[in-house]
């Protein structure tokens, strides 16, 4: 049995900051992807927003970790160059009935330490988008959008420089928790490996790679459940310069208005609950797009969306069921020194990568077999 020092389970943007940060600081690391690149899944089907850290309960992870992750990844970005623009959004009510919305907005911000929201008329947030509709708005200036696939190629040569080695199509198929380490058994060999060190990054998948191995606390994963949100393009130009978003939803923050870094606009995600992995963007959802996108932009023509993409955020409530944080598990609550499973990594999971790496760097240290 060949023994390993670290493995990261998953090259989403989340497993390439945590491998990353892993190598740099000495371990031995191998990065297990399923698929054949990096990533193919959550990380590449997403809006690429740099978030602020206004929309999440006061000291909870996602709070917390968005903060900090959007310090660190501006920094980051200009370090090595890659592509971003603080270009700021605009949260908008479009009826009186919304003000109350983003004054409580506002304060959730603050809670947070985001000390640079502007409350605006409509008179004043037309100003600075003159198409759009609305009673009242909250700006953002430290909202901005990123090169995402740019960040991961940037995570993935910093990892690979400091000696992580990646294997693709590279599924987990099983393993086992022993006094001495975690097996695992990879597709495509014929021999178990002893990992000292495992950090499950699997997105989607991550409550299925913990139930993969024997002798772990299976009551201790949470359940998943999937919200599909797809994207339309717009079929001509449109004279906006800020990110625009409306008062958020169950499952989502609303049907929003981000930019490219060429300029291009795109619309979405929406909220589908779907019980299936599956990324078909349905033409007939553009009906509801044009409805909620008038709202802010009622100059929007017929025939002008196309379908463009869809992704899957895994949840860890329901529907029905409050927002839920994200997991982070170490041996604090599941008992297994070494391991520690990512769960509900969802936005803003792509700003918080690189505290998100920090993190588990620190509570790996914590919690023992380091």
């Amino acid at each position: 049995m060949e023994r390993i020092d670290c493995v990261v389970i998953g090259a989403g943007v989340v497993g390439l900051a945590v491998a990353s940060r892993l190598a740099q600081s000495g371990r031995a690391v191998i990065v297990l992807e399923a698929g054949n690149a990096i990533g193919t899944g959550t990380s590449s089907r997403n809006s690429e927003v740099i978030h602020a850290g206004i929309y999440y309960p006061r000291d909870s992870l996602k709070a917390r970790l968005c903060v900090r992750g959007k310090q660190t990844l501006y920094a980051y970005c200009n370090r090595r160059s890659i592509p971003y623009r603080r270009c700021g959004k605009l949260i908008v009510a479009t009826d009186s009935s919304q003000i109350a919305d983003l004054h409580a907005l506002r304060e959730k911000a603050e809670n947070n330490g985001v000390l640079d929201l502007q409350f605006l008329s409509s008179a004043e947030a037309r100003a600075l988008e003159p198409d759009m509709h609305c009673v009242a708005a909250l700006l953002s200036p430290s909202t901005g959008i990123i090169d995402s696939h740019a960040l991961m190629l940037s995570l993935q040569g910093d990892a690979e420089n400091a000696g992580a080695i990646f294997a693709f199509h590279s599924d987990l198929e099983g393993g086992a928790v022993t006094p001495d380490g975690i097996v695992l058994r990879v597709s495509g060999t014929d021999e178990e490996w002893m990992a000292s060190t495992v950090v499950n990054c699997a997105g989607l998948q991550a409550q299925n790679v913990a139930s993969l191995l024997s002798g772990f606390p299976k009551q201790t994963i949470p359940p998943i459940f999937y919200a599909k949100g797809s994207y339309f393009s717009y079929r001509g130009h449109a004279d906006f310069s800020h990110l625009i978003y409306p008062i958020p939803e169950t499952g989502g923050l609303g049907v929003h208005l981000t930019l490219d870094l060429a300029g291009r606009p795109r619309f979405g995600p929406d909220v589908e609950w779907v019980s299936e992995i599956q990324y078909e963007v349905d033409p007939q959802r553009a009906e509801s797009f044009y409805a909620e996108i008038r709202k802010y932009w009622p100059a929007l023509g017929d025939g002008t969306l196309d379908p463009d993409y869809a992704g899957i955020r895994p949840k860890l409530a329901s529907r029905t069921d409050p927002a839920a944080d994200f997991r982070i598990d170490d041996r604090t609550l599941h008992g297994i020194p070494g391991l520690i499973n990512l769960y509900g990594i969802e936005s803003p999971g792509l700003t918080a990568s690189l505290a998100i790496a920090e993190h588990v760097e620190h509570r790996l240290t914590a919690s023992g077999r380091s």
